[in-house]
């Protein structure tokens, strides 16, 4: 049962004969919408790109994700003790009473979805407080997901200079995600902070601080064998890496850091529970499709802006962009998905966005209230910005004129948005989004007559970069 508010969707910002869409074009999609989402989990069902029908070999349907919060959940409930909830949970508490700092080496899909949860339910400047302003929770690093030298050297570095061999509490511990153990930014990664961490602890209890997220086979599997790694987490079968979120690959990066992942499962199922029951009329996921689309084919909106209206949900967006981008831009089709948080960008991005070419749709996110007081403009006993008169006013106050300043503004200059919102940043409202996010892509890759999953890509890349480091070392 959710344990908030639902989100809500408002698309009347889009509504406009002349520049955005009508309510009797949305509802025209109403019916092969819902064909859609009926036959979401049927494997058998063929794509169609200009005409002709995808081959079933050419068409991975890794549609495990959908349902995925309800198994979890039901083996929690039936099997609680060997579930993979429970599972997850012990070695959260392990961590959490072993190591002070823990390093996640991912990148992509493997990162991004736990960094986004961290981002929205814990403080945003935990890594700052002293120990028992967190609950006796790691400090927490995201690495593996670049090959930037300096970046990489400064963490190294931060992880050496605290490190104290007569405390053994300064210890650090490392979570790798990865499903082949193939990808090059991670793996690279892996191995320097393992030989950082032998160079600091030695080698004979490495496995207990190396705790991996992969497949049930491959290179990391094979290393963590080699290691001796006493647990290690699956991704799960039919799961993509940019749909993991609520696997393994999310929920023990969040768990570590307290974030009560069985609220989040929670609220995810209740999101696959409103797509498969309510009707278009009141469906998120399928109107959410249906107004973006529309705009896209018939105003030319090839930018889809996710406005955000808290810093809290800046990696959200992030990792949208990649399950979007990646899902949907195949074959010569897909919106670009693009990231602003607001007010901090109004002052950069939305001059163009205001006046700039008529290509884009705004996309708000928006909270309905805050996670904490709020804080008040106040007097300062001077008053040469003339603010006293806002002294009373608070930074949630401000906030609100400041969303509903926009989107008049944007209405004003022809510009269509639409507004989701949650009603607290935390488990309950960030589970609702992210399964709706990740239900409306799969919806409008089948809608346009694109497979939603793979990257194909991307793979390019990784070969082209595989020949080039290949010619240096003969």
């Amino acid at each position: 049962m959710l344990q908030t508010e639902p989100l809500k969707f408002d698309y009347s910002g889009a509504l406009n004969p002349e520049w955005g869409v009508t309510g009797e074009q949305v509802e025209g999609l109403s019916g092969r919408l819902e064909s859609i989402r009926d036959s979401i989990f049927d494997v058998d069902l063929p794509l169609y790109q200009g005409g002709a029908a995808i081959p079933p070999e050419l068409q991975p349907l890794d549609t495990a994700f959908v349902d995925l919060p309800e198994r979890l959940l039901d083996a929690y409930e039936v099997a609680r003790p060997t579930s993979e909830v429970s599972a997850i949970l012990r070695t959260a508490k392990r961590l959490q009473s072993s190591v002070d700092r823990i390093v996640v080496l991912g990148i992509g899909g493997s990162y991004l979805g736990a960094r986004a949860l961290v981002d929205t339910c814990c403080d945003p400047y935990f890594n700052e407080l002293p120990a028992g302003h967190r609950g006796g929770r790691p400090k927490i690093y995201f690495a593996g997901n670049n090959v930037d030298n300096d970046s990489t050297q400064g963490l190294l570095h931060l992880l050496r200079s605290t490190n104290d061999p007569g405390n053994p509490h300064s210890r650090w511990g490392m979570i790798v995600i990865s499903k082949s153990g193939g990808t090059l930014e991670t793996a690279v990664a892996l191995r320097q902070f393992i030989n950082a961490w032998r160079e600091s602890f030695g080698d004979e209890r490495l496995g207990e601080f190396l705790v991996p997220v992969t497949g049930r086979s491959g290179k990391l599997s094979d290393l963590a064998d080699s290691i001796g790694c006493p647990e290690r987490f699956p991704v799960p079968d039919g799961v993509g890496g940019r749909f993991s979120v609520f696997s393994a690959v999310g929920l023990l990066p969040a768990a570590v850091m307290g974030i009560d992942i069985v609220k989040l499962l929670n609220s995810a199922a209740w999101m696959n529970d409103h797509f498969r029951r309510i009707s278009f009329s009141k469906n998120l996921v399928l109107q959410y499709v249906a107004v973006n689309h529309l705009l896209e084919s018939l105003r030319g909106c090839h930018t889809r802006v996710m406005s955000v209206w808290s810093n809290s949900l800046e990696t959200t967006g992030l990792w949208y962009d990649q399950l979007f981008a990646e899902s949907i831009g195949k074959a010569g089709v897909g919106a670009l998905p693009l990231t602003v948080v607001n007010t901090r960008d109004l002052h950069s991005r939305a001059q163009q966005h205001q006046q700039g070419r008529r290509d884009k749709v705004m996309n708000n996110v928006v909270l309905e209230r805050t996670r904490t007081d709020p804080v008040a403009v106040g007097k300062t006993g001077w008053n040469d910005d003339g603010l006293d008169g806002f002294a009373g006013f608070n930074l949630p106050q401000i906030m609100d004129a400041a969303i509903r300043g926009t989107n008049e503004a944007y209405r004003e200059g022809g510009r269509p948005t639409t507004t989701l919102t949650l009603p607290v940043a935390g488990e309950a409202g960030i589970g609702q989004v992210m399964q709706m996010l990740m239900l409306a892509t799969v919806v409008e890759c089948r809608l346009v007559g694109v497979n939603p999953y793979g990257q194909p890509g991307v793979e390019d890349y990784k070969k082209h970069m595989q020949r080039f480091l290949a010619e240096k070392t003969v």
